[in-house]
């Protein structure tokens, strides 16, 4: 089987890591790596395959910019010249990025079967730029892999739980690898400002990080955030994406935020060691809500809507809107842990994942 795995975006690269060992410990599959450009930074990018040991893609499209139409429709007619080339009996997707419909779409034109990994989740609202990408992409796929149950259901009351198989999470499986690795005395984390200064990293801090488009395209919404975190006893190391970092650099100096560190962007395994060793994690993102539940640390969301209600328990995540006095109410909080409680599997997800694409037959693709 010749799979076409498709990637963008940061965590897209940390799934398909953990598929692609897989992959090579297998000899009826061959893999052909595609990386869109939607995350094109060196730190947002080639430093995630080099840290996570996989080949560098055979294809980068180079498409990163633009409104999401615009990046879309790009990014469908480069993947439609390399699906002509290499002609894949699948094309495996991960997750909800404008790369994962892109793909999805392109596939289905050609009539290629679609694999979608961490299918079913729901916000319920398509003012959530990626619910119409994951909903498009669950209905065009020929095998969905769930990460949690309410994923499952969700898929089963939309009519495709035939296809549709319970893994787990491949960010646990990252997770739980890569933590032997940061936890390692040979480690050292590498945090760099925005003025290329060496970061020392505190020995008790907030880690923050901000990318979704309602908070970083809003001055309000970033404000809010940035003013609330500052309220902390401690510095928030806040690693910027690049489309934030003017707005935040004004808003740290405008506000005197001075316990506020702006960092260029950091690599998966310095995100993963400020993640463990933080005292309190604020962030936007599904992946590092989820790296922050794996971890024990509790976790404030400023968002209004979220798709993981796996992580919503015993005060460990809290979703709350992008207001200041809402934020800070909630940041010093105690949280109950239920060791017990793993709703995301057992670390083995990829394993899974890879026995049923060698068990697929003809017919279900």
């Amino acid at each position: 089987m010749k799979v076409l795995t498709v990637v963008g975006a940061r965590p897209q690269f940390i799934k398909a890591a953990m598929v692609s060992h897989e992959f090579q410990q297998r000899d009826d599959i061959e893999e052909i790596l595609v990386h869109t450009g939607q995350h094109f930074d060196r730190n947002m990018s080639e430093l995630f395959f080099e840290q996570m040991t996989i080949p560098r893609p055979r294809y980068n499209l180079g498409v990163s910019g633009g409104s999401h139409t615009v990046m879309t429709a790009r990014m469908m007619l480069g993947l439609e010249t390399v699906i002509q080339e290499e002609s894949p009996d699948l094309v495996l997707l991960f997750g909800d990025t404008n790369s994962t419909l892109a793909a999805a779409l392109t596939a289905v034109k050609m009539r290629i079967p679609i694999a979608h990994v961490e299918a079913g989740p729901r916000s319920r609202s398509l003012k959530n730029a990626e619910e119409a990408n994951r909903v498009c992409t669950d209905h065009l796929g020929s095998v969905l892999f769930a990460a949690t149950e309410s994923g499952l259901r969700n898929l089963a009351e939309e009519g495709l739980g035939e296809r549709a198989f319970l893994v787990g999470d491949l960010m646990y499986d990252a997770f739980l690898h890569y933590s032997d690795v940061v936890d390692s005395e040979t480690f050292q984390p590498v945090l760099v400002s925005i003025d290329g200064n060496p970061i020392e990293i505190p020995p008790r801090y907030c880690y923050l990080t901000c990318h979704r488009s309602e908070n970083t395209e809003n001055l309000n919404a970033l404000s809010e955030i940035l003013l609330a975190a500052s309220a902390l006893p401690y510095p928030v190391i806040y690693p910027v994406h690049p489309r934030a970092l003017d707005l935040a650099r004004d808003v740290v100096s405008c506000c005197k935020l001075d316990s506020i560190v702006l960092a260029e962007p950091v690599g998966y395994l310095e995100s993963i060691f400020l993640t463990k060793h933080a005292a309190h994690v604020i962030t936007d993102s599904g992946g590092v809500q989820r790296e922050a539940f794996f971890a024990k640390v509790p976790c404030t969301v400023p968002m209004t809507i979220f798709v993981w209600p796996e992580i919503m328990v015993d005060g460990r995540c809290v979703l709350v809107p992008p207001e200041r006095g809402k934020i800070e109410s909630v940041l010093n909080r105690t949280q109950r842990i239920d060791d017990d409680y793993l709703p995301f599997g057992d670390g083995r997800a990829a394993g899974r994942i890879v026995d049923v694409l060698s068990g697929c037959s003809e017919e279900v693709l």
